[in-house]
């Protein structure tokens, strides 16, 4: 460890779309969030910036917000994101996350045990990924001190 300032944890993740109007339905039809703030990107004037939060005011640490960029394409690989987690308190909301999506039309994965905690993929319009991923068991489960030593799921047998 060093001696760099402290951080509170993430803040805000921001993401490109293509349709806002698409990325507004998704996140308050499907995934029943709020869009707490409309603007504009500061840094780029006359393109929208929509702010998205599971919670009415959108506290920090519960943001998503999309830039709209309409005829733009993004490639996977380096300097791009994967996928991002959010989290849900246990296997059963998980489950139940897993249902409402499928009756809200989305492609959703089988639950997938991560050794870590379980969870689930699906995509937003654009198709970015997205997974929701259980609070436990937790990181500690394979060693005292998480981030102590490299794991090897596969070596381990977590993975076949």
């Amino acid at each position: 460890m060093t001696d760099a300032p402290p951080t509170t944890g993430l803040h805000h993740v921001t993401n490109i779309c293509t349709d806002m109007d698409e990325t507004v339905e998704f996140y308050e039809d499907v995934l029943g969030w709020h869009t707490v703030k409309r603007t504009q990107n500061y840094d780029d004037p006359g393109t929208k910036h929509y702010y998205f939060s599971p919670t009415p005011k959108g506290e920090p640490g519960t943001n998503v917000t999309y830039f709209e960029y309409p005829d733009s394409r993004g490639a996977p690989g380096p300097g791009a994101s994967h996928h991002f987690a959010f989290g849900v308190p246990d296997a059963e909301t998980l489950a139940e996350w897993q249902t409402h999506l499928r009756e809200q039309g989305v492609r959703v994965s089988e639950i997938k045990d991560r050794t870590y905690f379980e969870s689930i993929y699906f995509s937003d319009p654009d198709g970015l990924v997205f997974e929701l991923a259980t609070a436990g068991p937790g990181f500690d489960v394979d060693e005292e001190t998480p981030g102590e030593s490299e794991i090897d799921p596969f070596d381990a047998g977590d993975v076949e």
